[in-house]
């Protein structure tokens, strides 16, 4: 259920100049900056296609509240139920329409995320800017990865990748933009890689890929709101978890149960990591009057939803999950349209979170 960022002009952090994010709080961990172009002329505004770390003025804030104000009358609840009953509905449509054509490589995942990348799961200490989410994981890297693409056996510990020493899941897979990067980036011989999306269709077109590879990988249907549904894999086993625009796609009265249940899935010391729409982001404030469902809350023109955070609101849903954080950052970033003279304001927020280690 990755959402469909690409029609908001969202695929974040494409690799011509990397992101830069500021930090919410100072007990964050500080990882090197690595964005290197920052505005410091408006005269010069359209040299480039993006701008990093662009902090707004006060006055762009009261605009951007305004707008969000002025069309936050919700729909009729009967509305928001349809939308809600009819979600899986709207998703297989969605990427029947779009198959693998929509979604672009994310050129950023391993900059972000290290603990994706095959350095990090073969040596746990090489990435200081990640250092609590992973220094912890003591797993032997001596084990073999299992080739068994078979039915599940919880029983007797036989489930997809039972014998591997490095787990992740990513939920939410969409056509598989973050699983195929990471399966041809880590080389990790102990790497198992879950991957899971509501929608069926979305399933299929990872698993038709030419790049699957069923000894390295698992996909499977998934509703991550469904809390009372079973995961292929057992509780206590993951390394790390990946949600990469997809907790936005939920109704928010059940993100935090929903939150709950993947925390458990985690090993001492595993670690969630998540990239998601930050509050007054430009795809918020382009939303007209009949699209609110609730408070920060929409539905776009193809039926799917989409829910705008702040760090806070993030913040709260993993601690009471009872995760500790590592990282909590806001991503403010111009982007530029130099053919039509526009700009677009991103707002993104970026989280993770891990599981207390032993």
């Amino acid at each position: 259920m990755a959402a469909p960022h690409a029609v908001d002009g969202v695929e974040g952090g494409s690799g011509e100049t990397g992101l830069t994010l500021s930090d919410s709080s100072t007990c964050d961990v500080k990882r090197p900056q690595f964005g290197t172009r920052f505005l410091t002329d408006p005269r010069q505004v359209f040299q480039h296609n993006a701008w990093d770390n662009v902090e707004w003025t006060d006055e762009q804030e009261a605009t951007a509240k305004k707008k969000v104000l002025e069309n936050s009358q919700p729909l009729p609840p009967e509305k928001q139920e349809e939308y809600d009953s009819r979600a899986n509905e709207y998703w297989n449509g969605f990427y029947t329409i779009h198959e693998n054509r929509f979604f672009k490589d994310r050129h950023w995942l391993f900059t972000e995320f290290p603990e994706l990348a095959p350095q990090c799961s073969l040596n746990h200490e090489s990435h200081p800017g990640a250092s609590g989410a992973v220094e912890s994981q003591q797993n032997s890297q001596d084990g073999e990865q299992s080739g068994e693409h078979a039915p599940l056996s919880h029983t007797d510990g036989d489930f997809p990748g039972s014998s591997a020493t490095y787990r992740i899941l990513e939920v939410g897979c969409g056509v598989g933009n973050t699983v195929f990067p990471i399966l041809k980036t880590n080389n990790d011989p102990g790497l198992f890689v879950y991957c899971c999306d509501f929608s069926s269709t979305a399933v299929e077109l990872v698993e038709s890929n030419p790049e699957y590879d069923p000894g390295r990988c698992y996909a499977f249907v998934h509703d991550l709101s469904d809390v009372e549904a079973n995961y292929p894999i057992p509780d206590g086993t993951l390394d790390v978890i990946v949600l990469i625009f997809v907790l936005s796609a939920l109704h928010p009265k059940k993100m935090q149960a929903s939150i709950s249940r993947l925390a458990r899935l985690l090993k001492p010391g595993g670690v969630m990591l998540l990239r998601d729409y930050g509050r007054y982001d430009m795809a918020q404030l382009r939303f007209k009057k009949g699209r609110c469902l609730s408070e920060n809350f929409y539905v776009r023109g193809d039926g799917t939803q989409v829910y705008f955070f702040t760090q806070d609101e993030l913040h709260e849903l993993f601690t009471q999950a009872k995760l500790e954080k590592v990282q909590n950052l806001v991503d403010r970033r111009l982007q530029v349209n130099r053919g039509k003279q526009l700009t677009m304001y991103r707002v993104w927020i970026q989280c993770k979170y891990r599981q207390a280690p032993v």
